[in-house]
């Protein structure tokens, strides 16, 4: 019989109640449309929906032989991507410390965060008296190396959608044009690593080189910046060698397995 008394839900009201039924199988395993109703205080054709649309996810899964839903493998995806990024600050924390030590410059680990790079992580060397404060703060992919970083590595219809938009100038060095761009971040491949020369800001250099996770993926860019009198661009490629072998630290920590 049709649910007569059926109202659209509101998109919220839908999200509420798909969360609600992730917890409650979390609780009891597994359980049928029934009883998912009878939680939520819904029609069963309700339920029927909500489930269907969580199992297309992945988030849940129906036992065929009970007729029963269950939590998914779709969960262990997301609970993962949630790991790496906890594991992502324990793992690189000691690293970081002794990377400052090494190359006395400020230190920094950041993520992709939509059309952004954010600073997660931050260590000053012995040298950084004065610097600026960059955890927490979002800064330009094309501009910054930890930015190229994470460019280069992604995949390429992404990487032509981020590049249509027009390249805000920050510096007279800033690179906005598109192929001229291509090419830095096809270095940024080959090599293993990224620089900035004045491009955020006049006066400040970078060099970044990316993290791995342990299915081989970006997770993150490690960096050492510094002011460009002290952090010249000559010695941008000396740095370079170390952050990349500290990259590789953290990304064994992760799981990540090198290959020769």
């Amino acid at each position: 019989m049709a649910d007569s008394s059926y109202q659209p839900e509101s998109p919220v009201q839908s999200v509420d109640r798909a969360v609600s039924i992730l917890e409650y199988l979390g609780h009891r395993e597994e359980a049928g449309v029934t009883e998912i109703a009878a939680e939520l205080g819904v029609h069963k054709s309700t339920a029927s929906r909500l489930a269907t649309a969580l199992e297309l996810r992945g988030l849940i899964e129906h036992t065929e032989e009970r007729g029963k839903y269950r939590l998914g493998l779709g969960l262990v995806r997301l609970a993962g991507a949630a790991t790496v990024r906890l594991d992502l600050s324990q793992q690189s924390r000691p690293v970081c410390e002794q990377l400052a030590a090494q190359v006395a410059e400020t230190i920094n680990l950041a993520v992709l965060d939509g059309g952004a790079a954010i600073n997660v992580d931050q260590v000053l060397g012995p040298s950084a008296i004065t610097t600026h404060n960059w955890l927490g703060r979002r800064t330009p992919l094309h501009a910054t190396s930890s930015g190229k970083v994470l460019l280069a590595h992604l995949t390429g219809p992404e990487l032509d959608r981020r590049l249509a938009a027009p390249l805000e100038s920050y510096t007279p060095h800033t690179v906005t044009e598109p192929g001229a761009l291509r090419a830095q971040l096809t270095s940024v491949r080959s090599d293993g690593c990224a620089y900035s020369v004045e491009e955020l800001e006049t006066g400040l250099n970078a060099v970044a080189a990316p993290v791995f996770t342990f299915n081989g993926q970006v997770v993150a860019a490690l960096s050492a910046s510094g002011p460009s009198y002290r952090l010249t661009e000559q010695r941008l490629p000396e740095i370079s060698a170390t952050v990349r072998a500290a990259a590789d630290r953290i990304s064994a920590r992760l799981g990540h397995l090198r290959r020769v």
